[in-house]
């Protein structure tokens, strides 16, 4: 199985970026070696109606993140909560690439959603981008799923290091390994 992990905070160093490599871990740690993380920080995707991605040129990361969307199975979208929404990038991402150049990005895939938060939080851009990413499979026609099942990093910076390692929090780590391993299973299910 292909897996691309999505963290989709436009901060260097950001916690999504550390909660997907996390998982990145957890998930290399089973066995699963075919594990990309793609980093917003290099985001470069314009503003709808100020310019579109074009598919014949692309630049460096809108490559990157269309490449290892494209060869997913599973597409982990890990979003930080800011100011209890979505972060503006990840919908203007949707945005751009839920069109007809790029629908085959919503085609046979299962969908993973994690919100991050420095405190409490999280779990409202999940369930926004829920709704969002399920109108442009209907929409575009394409069939995919997403798991219903979300996660809340809660207070990320004193669960995680800078190095994506665990600080011993067992209750944390256990229910992260249960929503990856719920979402593997979705994935399996699905493209069986």
């Amino acid at each position: 199985m292909n897996i691309a992990i999505i963290a989709t905070s436009p901060r260097q160093n950001s916690n999504s970026l550390r909660f997907s490599k996390y998982i990145q871990k957890t998930l290399q740690a089973s066995d699963y070696e075919n594990v990309t993380v793609v980093d917003f920080h290099h985001y470069d995707i314009p503003s709808v109606g100020r310019g579109t991605v074009k598919k014949d040129d692309l630049s460096t990361f809108q490559s990157e993140l269309i490449t290892a969307w494209e060869k997913a199975d599973l597409v982990f979208f890990v979003t930080p909560e800011y100011n209890f929404t979505v972060n503006g990038d990840l919908l203007n991402a949707l945005h751009q690439l839920g069109s007809k150049d790029f629908a085959h990005l919503f085609n046979n895939k299962t969908f993973a959603l994690a919100g991050v938060s420095s405190g409490r939080g999280g779990k409202v851009p999940c369930l926004e981008l829920t709704t969002v990413i399920n109108k442009i499979i209907n929409f575009s026609n394409q069939y995919s799923v997403v798991s219903p099942r979300i996660y809340e990093s809660h207070e990320t910076h004193k669960n995680l290091d800078e190095n994506a390692d665990s600080l011993g929090n067992a209750i944390y780590e256990n229910t992260v390994k249960a929503f990856i391993d719920y979402s593997l299973e979705v994935a399996k299910r699905w493209n069986a």
